[in-house]
C-alpha cells in the first residue's frame, strides 16, 4: 500500500463535489510524506467524433463555455468541440449516442471506443472515454442543438478534416479532448491508403 487517507472534507456540494483530502503517501526510496490535495468529482463522460470518410468531414460542436470566459482573458467563451456529456447512470456507449443525437441531431448505432483518459488527473477525477463513429447524410434525424432547459446552445459545424486540423495549428479548437480525437482521426482515420 502506497496511500493512507488521514482525512477527506467536502468543501463544496454544489455542482459537483470538491473535496480536500490529506494523506500519507510512500515515496519510491521507502519514506512517508504527509499531503492533501483539493479533488473535484463531476464524474465520468464519453466524448464522440463523427467522420465521414468519402466526404472528409468530422463534425463538431459550438457552444458557450464560461470557464472559457469568465478565465480566458480576451475569450469570448465559444469553443468547438466533439460532442460529448456526462455519464450519469448510462453506460458510456449508451450515453455517447444520446448525447450526440441532442448535441448535433445524428443518430448512430454503432460507436467505437479508441481510447480512454484522464483529463486533468492532478486535479479532477473525471476519466473520458473517446469515440469514434462514421455518419452521412441519412444518420441526421434533426438539427440537434442540445438541450435548451440544461442550458444549451449548441451550433453544429461539419468541417473538412483539413480545416479541422488547421484549427488546431491557428487556435480556433482549443478543447483538449477534441484536439485529441482530430489527432486520432488524422492518424488512424483519414490517412492515406
Amino acid at each position: 500500500m502506497h496511500v493512507r487517507i488521514r482525512e477527506v472534507r467536502t468543501l463544496a456540494n454544489d455542482w459537483y463535489l470538491l473535496k480536500k483530502t490529506t494523506f500519507d503517501y510512500r515515496r519510491r526510496d521507502g519514506s512517508w510524506q504527509t499531503m492533501s490535495r483539493e479533488t473535484y468529482d463531476r464524474g465520468h463522460g464519453a466524448v464522440i467524433l463523427l467522420y465521414n470518410l468519402a466526404r472528409r468531414t468530422v463534425v463538431l460542436v459550438r457552444q458557450f463555455r464560461f470557464p472559457a470566459y469568465g478565465y480566458g482573458g480576451s475569450h469570448d467563451g465559444y469553443l468547438i468541440e466533439a460532442p460529448a456529456g456526462l455519464l450519469d447512470a448510462a453506460s458510456p456507449e449508451e450515453r455517447i449516442r444520446a448525447e450526440v443525437a441532442e448535441e448535433t441531431g445524428f443518430h448512430v448505432e454503432h460507436v467505437q471506443r479508441v481510447f480512454d483518459a484522464f483529463m486533468s488527473p492532478g486535479s479532477v477525477t473525471e476519466r473520458l472515454h473517446f469515440f469514434v463513429a462514421e455518419y452521412d447524410a441519412t444518420h441526421r434525424a434533426d438539427s440537434g442543438g442540445g438541450v435548451a432547459d440544461e442550458g444549451e446552445d449548441i451550433e453544429v459545424l461539419e468541417l473538412d478534416i483539413d480545416a479541422a486540423l488547421a484549427m488546431i495549428a491557428d487556435g480556433r479548437i482549443e478543447d483538449g479532448k477534441t484536439i485529441m480525437l482530430l489527432q486520432h482521426a488524422a492518424l488512424n482515420l483519414f490517412r492515406a491508403r
